[in-house]
């Protein structure tokens, strides 16, 4: 079995990596249209050859799209029309504009949205890791829609990525990835650009950077040619997200601008209820 893996990045070149670890597949496959890439992903071992869109569709079982959400939205369709009896997974972050997209493609049933709740702040073939994945959420979206078989063989690729998985609509992953990812990556790009401003005018500020400041702002060297278009597909939830935080900042603010310390205790103390879930 051959497997082609569109995008050979951080998420794409780490299901390269382990699918060749655990030999679930004969050969995997790359698509990258960046030639500096390409060579990376050979060199790095992450994928045995290069193939154009068109090859791969041809020669390939599964088809996994790891490629930013914008240009799933434009490749996807056109994959579709081209499958017979392949299996299409795209990895995108949002999901519900790319379903609504394809929902009445007659090859709809090839097709899983599938979202691994994985990554880093590194991106690129050098940032792949065959361990990415272990132990982490791989939601499926709307898989009531998919052929059984397809199903199966993306639900047995996920097990050789070691990951747990869940269930939603897209109407749930959208607005729960901008509560759990899209806000905490938002975030991070403001602190920097608030460090960033302040450093112009008071330098030296990087020589105090201590570990909180750093795993506070390391998702701020996240890719923009990934998180733009992120954030214009989820645009309305993160919008939502984004008023309840500044609602926050807001109150903070003011029980420190106000030195009513009591009920600034109050409201970290209430904050500190976040280890109920994360551990």
């Amino acid at each position: 079995m051959k497997i082609a893996i569109v995008g050979v990045g951080l998420i794409g070149g780490s299901i390269g990596i382990r699918l060749k670890e655990t030999k679930f597949c004969s050969t995997v496959i790359g698509v990258e249209k960046s030639e500096s890439n390409q060579k990376k992903a050979l060199h790095l071992g992450l994928v045995d050859e290069i193939l154009t869109l068109e090859q791969a569709i041809a020669q390939c079982k599964i088809i996994v799209l790891t490629i930013p959400v914008d240009a799933i939205l434009k490749v996807l369709p056109q994959i579709l029309d081209k499958v017979t009896n392949q299996v299409v997974i795209d990895m995108g972050s949002t999901k519900t504009n790319i379903l609504n997209l394809i929902s009445g493609h007659p090859n709809r049933g090839r097709y899983i949205a599938a979202h691994p709740m994985a990554g880093t702040e590194y991106s690129g073939p050098e940032a792949a890791r065959a361990d990415l994945f272990t132990d982490k959420m791989m939601v499926y979206v709307e898989a009531f829609k998919t052929d059984e078989d397809a199903f199966e063989l993306a639900d047995a690729l996920t097990e050789q990525l070691e990951m747990k998985t869940s269930f939603m609509n897209a109407q749930e992953h959208d607005m729960h990835t901008a509560y759990v990812s899209h806000i905490s990556h938002l975030t991070s790009f403001a602190l920097a650009l608030t460090v960033l401003e302040k450093e112009k005018s008071q330098g030296r500020i990087f020589e105090l950077a201590g570990s909180g400041f750093q795993s506070t702002v390391r998702l701020a060297k996240s890719s923009p040619d990934m998180w733009t278009p992120i954030f214009k597909q989820n645009r309305t939830n993160v919008l939502e997200v984004l008023e309840e935080h500044i609602k926050q900042l807001q109150l903070l603010y003011d029980k420190l601008r106000d030195e009513d310390y009591d009920a600034l205790h109050k409201l970290i103390k209430k904050s500190n209820k976040i280890k109920r879930i994360i551990k």
